[in-house]
């Protein structure tokens, strides 16, 4: 980055040029385009090839601050239904396991009850151990938004919502939270020298969840809003389908959305990017202090 140099009079000692600043990380691989564009030839080919496999397909959409309200309504959604949740991610500080590809997440449900996960991105389904892919609370997915797509691998586990809080305050340790499967899975995949009881607490995010079964839509439609402290809003429309029918359910999950004004070639935000970098400015601004 340049930098300007004072000026000085022929009585004056220079003063030094200011540091650079560091230049910006470099983007994870998982992420998406910001904005939609069609897939090239090369991309749908690579797709196809993830789809194989993978054990399911999420088709996904984030709708832009200003279209949300027209989206909910013309989705036919009843707010007052909503799941209220929390979303607590864990990392550390510099967000090391995020540029690893590393996501660890716990979450609050209505109700008492709690999920968590390690989840991995992005995976080549051909290089998953057939042994992993054997447990029932192992999957692979492949998440696909206009111009672009990812594919996960991800262990999921349950535990209970006041234990989340409590690894979240520090009464627990956060490894507590997870499996036995979960905790092998991340000394296997994690940084070298990353303990899931180093790590910091990055959240929490509210969010309303809410699952709609459309009359002229084959399949559940699920909306989440993420509401951020400073106010960012983020509303996803999305859809599952097995693989074998990604390319028929993307047609028809387009056409529903077009025929109801949602626009498909608006910026796309990723609810796990926007947490993570929300929470660890913020993380790093209080230490700097």
């Amino acid at each position: 980055m340049a930098t300007r140099t004072a000026k000085t009079t022929p009585k004056t000692t220079p003063k030094p040029a200011a540091k650079a600043r560091p230049a910006p990380r470099r983007r994870a691989k998982a992420e998406p385009p910001a904005l939609a564009r069609p897939l090239t030839g090369e991309e749908l080919m690579r797709l196809v090839q993830l789809a194989k496999g993978s054990t399911s397909i999420e088709l996904k959409l984030s709708v832009p601050l200003g279209s949300q309200r027209a989206t909910i309504k013309s989705i036919g959604l009843d707010p007052v239904e909503a799941q209220p949740r929390q979303a607590f991610f864990f990392d550390t500080p510099e967000l090391a396991l995020n540029r690893a590809g590393v996501v660890v997440r716990a979450r609050r449900i209505q109700g008492g009850r709690a999920d968590t996960v390690i989840k991995l991105r992005p995976v080549d389904p051909a290089t998953v151990d057939p042994e992993q892919r054997r447990s029932g609370a192992f999957k692979i997915e492949v998440d696909v938004m206009p111009g672009g797509f990812v594919c996960s691998a991800s262990l999921k586990g349950v535990c209970g919502g006041q234990e989340v809080l409590d690894a979240a305050g520090g009464s627990l340790p956060l490894s507590k939270i997870f499996s036995k499967e979960q905790r092998a899975y991340f000394r296997e995949h994690a940084p070298a020298g990353i303990s899931l009881d180093q790590l910091v607490v990055l959240g929490p995010t509210f969010l309303l969840r809410s699952k709609h079964q459309p009359k002229n839509f084959a399949r559940p439609i699920v909306v989440e809003l993420w509401l951020y402290p400073d106010g960012a809003r983020i509303l996803e429309v999305s859809t599952k389908c097995l693989p074998e029918e990604a390319l028929q359910t993307g047609a028809e999950f387009k056409a529903w959305l077009a025929e109801r004004g949602i626009a498909l070639g608006a910026q796309q935000e990723t609810k796990t990017k926007a947490a993570l970098d929300f929470f660890g400015a913020r993380l790093r601004e209080v230490q700097a202090a």
